[in-house]
């Protein structure tokens, strides 16, 4: 009986452990879609500007920086974001939208996690320092 016993009590405990504890996995935030910016480097954008993020599937970048439009990529893990931009067109704007276009396009390389809080996307530098507000079109 005492065999038995620890037969089914070696049997239980190996059973056990075998069984894998899943991984929590990260969710990606849902970003995709196209986002105005409120806020770029610290100072709101001008009224009515064009500036905008447009987050498309697998990973492309689109918008506008208040004067220009650009193209890029973007890489999101979590909370964990980069965007890459690559071109824009080069027109020329008024000196407000110019400056506008420049914190905007400084921004970007800085960003390095994302959170929406408020229904507002935070995009934040490596100290947590939100460098862009934007809210969903």
């Amino acid at each position: 009986m005492i065999k038995q016993s620890f037969f089914v009590a070696s049997l239980l405990l190996g059973l056990s452990a075998c069984q894998s504890t899943p991984q929590a996995q990260i969710e990606d935030l849902a970003i995709e879609g196209t986002w105005h910016i409120e806020i770029a480097n610290g100072q709101p954008v001008i009224d009515y500007s064009p500036a905008q993020l447009t987050f498309e599937a697998e990973g492309k970048l689109t918008g506008n920086n208040s004067c220009n439009n650009f193209f890029g990529s973007y890489v999101l893990s979590g909370q964990s974001i980069q965007l890459q931009p690559a071109g824009n067109t080069m027109k020329a704007c008024v000196d407000a939208l110019m400056a506008q276009e420049q914190r905007v396009m400084q921004a970007m390389p800085e960003v390095s996690q994302a959170k929406i809080s408020k229904g507002k996307l935070l995009l934040q530098d490596a100290d947590s320092k939100t460098l862009m507000v934007l809210s969903k079109q």
